[in-house]
């Protein structure tokens, strides 16, 4: 299934890498933390390693790690504002439950 963005968020994604004046796209992976066990960890990428997986959409390269894969596959990344707030949003299939600040998850 792999990861992809909706065409909001590659354009934010864009602008962000533009802005930031290099890198070869974003890392999304999982990390443990937070109230239900798991956050996501979001970064700029200038370098894949050998073993990440590289997805690419709407011209926004998408690298997870092997390990937060497991976690990840089939999530949507969309960029979305809601009143005063915005930011990416994680639409995650693999999630079972969420804490209530939305910092973390389960699966």
């Amino acid at each position: 299934m792999g990861v992809s963005l909706t065409p909001s968020a590659a354009k934010h994604v864009a602008g962000q890498l533009a802005s930031r004046g290099k890198g070869l796209g974003i890392r999304l992976g999982v990390t443990t933390s937070g109230c239900s066990g798991m956050a996501y960890v979001l970064e700029f990428v200038d370098e894949v390693q050998p073993e990440d997986q590289v997805f690419e959409d709407h011209g926004v390269k998408v690298v997870i790690d092997p390990k937060s894969m497991v976690y990840l596959d089939g999530t949507e990344l969309d960029y979305v504002r809601e009143g005063l707030n915005e930011g990416l949003q994680f639409r995650n299939p693999n999630v079972s439950a969420e804490c209530g600040c939305g910092e973390s998850f389960t699966v």
